[in-house]
Order: structure tokens, then C-alpha cells, then sequence
């Protein structure tokens, strides 16, 4: 185990502001308990709890289940369209973020980028015609996850869409994200306009192949020490990009100057990278859901695999648990609104990019990038008790990103089901806010808790497991 995760915290249970954490010198004098009942107070809850604690299997099961998650060694190898290389895309699919939601259900972002992908697809000739298509069963719907993909936002992938290539050299299991747009009006807020649509395809018809000769030119680029490098200078690979994309940029630019694009289109392809310090934040995600997938699939673990929303629900899988979504309503984010919007024109919390935080990185590390807490609303001391406190929910840490406020701690990484209802200590999430009609755009950004209810949930699914079927609801 970890030396620092050996230390008890000389305070439990404690508002931020007076977070003392696990990495608090040995010998610290306890001032202040303030104990709570497990799982706010759900009684079935904490019996479920208990069936799963001090279980050998499921201790030796989270474990490994960690061991895959640190092992795992994620590099970019290419661009593709969404039809070449995501598994299972073929026909009228068109994979959104979160659990799995319908047509009808889903929140207005969503539908609008969806409407923009049919058009970008050809399948409809305007936006009527394209809202009509969709509400049919000629168009089929999936969560990116179940397809080894994830995207910001609305998350929106279609056949010929560019996509990063990660793979995971450790296992070759391969993931993807479709490619960045930038801000503004953009698909991933359900923004579906002429002006969209144009930068959607030449994205589609010159930037992805662009970047597809650079990247077969340059060769495969490791992600983790690069992200690493950039937890250094400022970013948490989350909401904040901006080293990130910069060594991105670099690394790319002799094979872009190498391909055989004209000079005018290479000249397009540098002014769209070098304009949008978010260009990393796809590659991120792709590259942490191979980190998660090397996780998935332990039996007996209790370690959650993924985290994401789709503007209506918010939910989780776990290891053992399969494929399975345990979920329940995405709330509102609380956070900093741009001038003139409020919580009322707000979305729900949306998008897969959360599967940052399931690994250790985005509001786990926010102690590493403290220029973001101001747009988060939040303040730099918050940001160094967050990265703490979400050590006393993780199964360890990972000392491949270092945290160099937190004297280079390695981040907290492997949320344990059980240690979010022991301790009532929710995974923290930052976060942009979406309006909520499709194409206004981001209209803020905040700080936000991954609901309870999900882990209640899966507690109980975990405890019927191991009972061998046999639901756990106690006298």
C-alpha cells in the first residue's frame, strides 16, 4: 500500500475548507469527528455495505482491477472515420454520451446534435426533415461506452465523423473520441447551422485526413507522459487543455507540414489547432477510457469503470458488474454563469468527458491547475482539499500523474463503491454547463458531485452478487 494512504487523517468528515488529508503527517492529533451514517442515512444502503466489507474476494478483486488500470499504457495511433474503426457502427447508428437514452427523452443539446449528424450524414435535406428521421426507428441511438467510444457534451458520433485511434499498448484494446470543434456554436452544445455543419466537414474532409498522414508520419504518440507533463504546467486534461494541446501541437506539426495537403489547407489545419486549447481534451478522454476499460471486468470488484451523462440521467458501471447502468436523474450544475444566464437556462450535467475524474485526472486534479478554479467558481484552497479528500475514496493512487502542490502525490485513482457510502464522500466532478435548448452553447461552468443514488444502486447489485443472487434488504 501506498505510505501515504497508511497515514489517518486527522479529520473526518470535515467541509473543505478545513480538510486535513490522508498525507497529513503521521502523529497528527485528531481535533474534530463528525460522523455520519453510511450512505446518508440509507439503512438498506449501509447493510448492503456491510455484506460487502472485509470480503477477501472483493479486496483481492479491486486489486487487480487497479493493477490493470495503472499498467494500462495508452497511445495515440491514428485518425479514422467513425465507420473504419468504432466497433459495431454501421447503418443509421449514431452514438450519443451517457447511459443509453431514446429519441424522445433526450434533452434538447442532444436532439439538436443529433439533428446536426443527420444532416452532416446526408440522411435528410433540412432540419425538419432531419427532426422527423430521428423521431422514426429508421435511426438507431447507443451510449458511446457500449461502442469503446466517448465524446464530450452531447457526445454525438456519426459514420463518417473523424475519430482519434488510442490504443492501449499494454492489452491493444483500442478507444476513440471524435475530434474537438472548439467553442461557440458547436454540434457538441446541439448547435446544427449552416456554420456548423461547414467546419463539420471540413473537419471531416480535410483535418482528419490531415492528421491521419501526420500521425502515420510522426508515428504513435504515448499519451500518460504527456499528460503527466502537463498536470505540471498548469492543466488537469479536463477543462483545462491548454499545455496539453500546446505539446500536442508541436508534436504533430512535421508530419502536418509533411502531408500532402496544399499550403492553403495546412495554413486552415494550424489556425483551427492552434485556436483551440480544448483540441487535447478528446484525446484525453479516449486515452482515460482505455485506463477504465483495463479496470472493467473484474469479478467481485467494487471499483467504478465509468461515469457519465446524457442531460437527463447521470450513471456509473462497476467492474463486476458488467455492462450494467446503475443510474438516476442529472442534477443542475451549482456553479459560475456567464452574464445574463442562471441556473434556470441550464441543461443537466452532460457528457462522458467525467471519465476523466473515474481515473484520477479533471476535478480529482484540480490541485494541478489552479487557474481553473476561478471558472469553476471555485478557489484554490477547494482545489487542493478536493485532490485530498478523493484519496479516502480510491482504491490507491497513481503515481504516473503527480500533483506538484501536493508535494508530487500520485492522484487518487479506482473509486470504491463502498468507500463513497462509508464515507459519504461523493466523487467530485468539474464541469461546463450547457444551455438548455439546443445550439445556445455553454453558458457556464461549475463544480459538481456524482449523485449517491447510483451508488446505492450499485451497492445493492454488488450485494445481491455476492449473496449469490439473494437481494440483501436485511430485517
Amino acid at each position: 500500500m501506498n505510505d501515504l494512504l497508511k497515514v489517518t487523517p486527522s479529520v473526518i468528515n470535515i467541509g473543505l475548507e478545513s480538510f486535513v488529508p490522508p498525507m497529513a503527517e503521521a502523529g497528527a492529533t485528531a481535533v474534530h469527528a463528525d460522523w455520519t451514517p453510511p450512505a446518508e442515512g440509507d439503512a438498506v444502503a449501509g447493510r448492503n455495505l456491510a455484506v460487502l466489507t472485509g470480503r477477501p474476494e472483493v479486496d483481492a478483486a479491486n486489486e487487480k482491477a487497479l493493477a490493470a488500470l495503472l499498467d494500462s499504457s495508452p497511445r495515440l495511433v491514428g485518425v479514422s472515420t467513425a465507420r473504419e474503426s468504432v466497433p459495431g457502427m454501421d447503418g443509421l447508428l449514431i452514438l450519443h454520451s451517457g447511459p443509453p437514452i431514446a429519441w424522445k427523452d433526450m434533452c434538447g443539446p442532444v436532439q439538436g446534435a443529433v439533428v446536426g449528424a443527420i444532416l452532416l450524414e446526408g440522411w435528410a435535406d433540412d432540419a425538419e426533415a432531419a427532426f422527423a428521421l430521428a423521431a422514426s426507428e429508421a435511426v438507431r441511438f447507443d451510449s458511446c461506452h457500449h461502442h469503446c467510444a466517448v465524446g464530450p457534451m452531447a457526445g454525438v458520433i456519426s459514420p463518417s465523423m473523424p475519430v482519434w485511434v488510442v490504443e492501449d499498448r499494454t492489452s491493444g484494446h483500442r478507444t476513440f473520441s471524435n475530434m474537438n470543434e472548439g467553442l461557440g456554436k458547436v454540434l457538441r452544445f446541439g448547435a446544427n447551422s449552416a456554420e456548423v455543419l461547414d467546419r463539420l466537414r471540413w473537419m471531416r474532409d480535410v483535418l482528419g485526413p490531415c492528421l491521419a498522414q501526420a500521425l502515420e508520419d510522426v508515428g504513435p504518440l504515448d499519451i500518460k507522459p504527456l499528460m503527466a507533463q502537463a498536470l505540471h504546467m498548469g492543466d488537469e486534461v479536463h477543462n483545462r487543455n491548454n499545455a496539453a494541446s500546446a505539446m500536442l501541437f508541436r508534436y504533430l506539426t512535421p508530419g502536418i507540414l509533411r502531408s500532402d495537403l496544399g499550403r492553403e489547407d495546412k495554413e486552415a489545419v494550424f489556425r483551427f489547432i492552434s485556436g483551440n486549447d480544448h483540441f487535447f481534451l478528446n484525446i484525453s478522454m479516449a486515452a482515460c477510457k482505455a485506463m477504465a476499460d483495463a479496470a472493467h471486468g473484474f469479478e467481485n470488484s467494487t471499483l467504478v469503470t465509468a461515469m457519465a451523462r446524457n442531460g437527463v440521467e447521470f450513471g456509473i458501471r462497476v467492474s463486476g458488474l458488467g455492462d450494467r447502468w446503475f443510474t438516476t436523474e442529472s442534477p443542475v450544475v451549482d456553479g459560475l454563469y456567464f452574464a445574463g444566464f442562471g441556473p434556470e437556462d441550464s441543461a443537466a450535467d452532460l457528457g462522458d468527458s467525467t471519465i476523466t475524474e473515474t481515473v484520477g485526472l479533471g476535478g480529482f486534479s484540480m490541485a494541478a491547475a489552479p487557474a481553473i478554479v476561478k471558472f469553476v467558481n471555485g478557489t484554490p484552497r477547494q482545489a487542493l482539499a478536493y485532490s485530498r479528500q478523493m484519496q479516502l475514496i480510491t482504491e490507491g493512487v497513481n503515481n504516473a500523474f503527480t500533483l506538484p502542490m501536493l508535494n508530487f502525490s500520485g492522484v487518487a485513482a479506482g473509486i470504491d463503491v463502498r468507500k463513497v457510502l462509508d464515507t459519504n464522500i461523493l466523487p467530485v466532478l468539474n464541469t461546463g454547463i450547457a444551455h438548455k435548448d439546443a445550439g445556445v452553447g455553454q453558458i457556464g461552468a461549475g463544480i459538481a458531485r456524482a449523485p449517491m443514488a447510483c451508488f446505492i444502486q450499485a451497492a445493492e447489485a454488488l450485494a445481491e452478487m455476492l449473496a449469490g443472487g439473494e437481494r440483501c434488504l436485511g430485517s
